[in-house]
């Protein structure tokens, strides 16, 4: 760490606080004196393990693009989409493991779109559980009217 002011590179912490995703420490330069806010993010990088046993980087854009899909036409704006996507990923950052399979990812945003909005909810789980028969379609429709 150096001074934003002096360049030194003596400096201490005066204070510490930790929020979900980053932690904010007050600073301060022993040689001018000056004191500094800096703000450290906690990264934690996720792992996705696909269908067929690869494993990729989490992708935002990816959850985002899905949860847009099933909300297309809709009366929500990106705004929401990105707010779900964030909530999710927010919910995987705080499991045990980051390896997550999709099928975590998947639940997660069903459980969200039955809350907000049933026919995205429905488009979703037609794509997500693998409707192949408007039997398929009632059988949800009667788990979604309970």
């Amino acid at each position: 760490m150096q001074c934003p002011y002096c360049f030194d590179q003596e400096i201490k912490v005066l204070e510490s606080r930790d929020s979900s995703d980053s932690i904010r420490r007050r600073r301060e330069c022993l040689k001018c004196s000056k004191r500094f806010t800096t703000y450290e993010k906690i990264a934690i990088d996720l792992m996705v393990v696909k269908k067929d046993g690869k494993k990729e980087p989490f992708n935002i854009d990816k959850l985002k693009k899905g949860v847009a899909l099933a909300l297309e036409k809709r009366p929500f704006s990106e705004e929401d989409v990105s707010t779900i996507a964030l909530s999710i990923e927010k919910e995987l950052k705080k499991l045990r493991n980051h390896v997550i399979n999709t099928r975590i990812i998947g639940n997660k945003v069903i459980r969200k779109l039955k809350l907000l909005d049933q026919v995205a909810y429905l488009r979703f789980a037609s794509v997500y559980k693998d409707f192949e028969k408007i039997d398929d379609f009632e059988e949800e429709l009667k788990i979604l009217t309970k």
